[in-house]
């Protein structure tokens, strides 16, 4: 199973590499068709933190509202050593060994295409961790589920997240490769 896991990060690598990125398209890809695990639910449900206990890091933007305001697809990938370390995909050259540094590079690349008004984008922040502590595995977390917009959000913006969820999911079950973790 470890070597199968390995191939399919591998597989997915090659896919960034060569611009397939999952990302909204007519047909679907190989990356789309590669398992996954993606985290759905309620806003400030704890979505986040589970993905961080998994990692073993405190990485991701902590707030009050909707703070996950567009996909992160995780890539972790096992390294032999103690050296820890994660990647983004929009900033390949920089290597960041201060997980602080990550959660504000998440903030910051999420303003930089939503703006500061609190809206989302369905365009995925790819983010690879390298570390001993961890298995090779992708996880997606995703916009938590909310029932009403805030000031400064459009009016559609329960509807767009829902829309945004159910594309991941659809995309999901036709592949009938990923497995969904639905929390509270």
């Amino acid at each position: 199973m470890e070597n199968l896991i390995s191939l399919v990060n591998k597989l997915q690598r090659a896919c960034t590499a060569l611009g397939d990125h999952g990302e909204e398209s007519a047909l679907p890809t190989l990356w789309d068709s590669l398992p996954a695990i993606a985290v759905v639910g309620g806003q400030s449900s704890g979505k986040s933190s589970v993905l961080e206990s998994v990692v073993g890091k405190d990485f991701l933007p902590r707030g009050s509202g909707i703070v996950t305001r567009r996909p992160l697809v995780l890539q972790l990938h096992r390294i032999n050593g103690d050296r820890e370390y994660a990647e983004f995909m929009h900033n390949p050259t920089v290597k960041y060994t201060d997980f602080a540094l990550v959660r504000k590079e998440i903030a910051d690349e999420t303003e930089r295409a939503t703006g500061h008004k609190k809206q989302i984008s369905p365009v995925p922040i790819y983010l690879s961790i390298y570390s001993p502590n961890v298995v090779d595995l992708t996880l997606i977390d995703l916009p938590g589920l909310t029932k009403v917009a805030v000031e400064g959000q459009s009016d559609s913006i329960v509807q767009d997240i829902e829309t945004m969820v159910r594309s991941f999911i659809e995309k999901v079950l036709l592949n009938n490769l990923h497995k969904f973790f639905l929390l509270p």
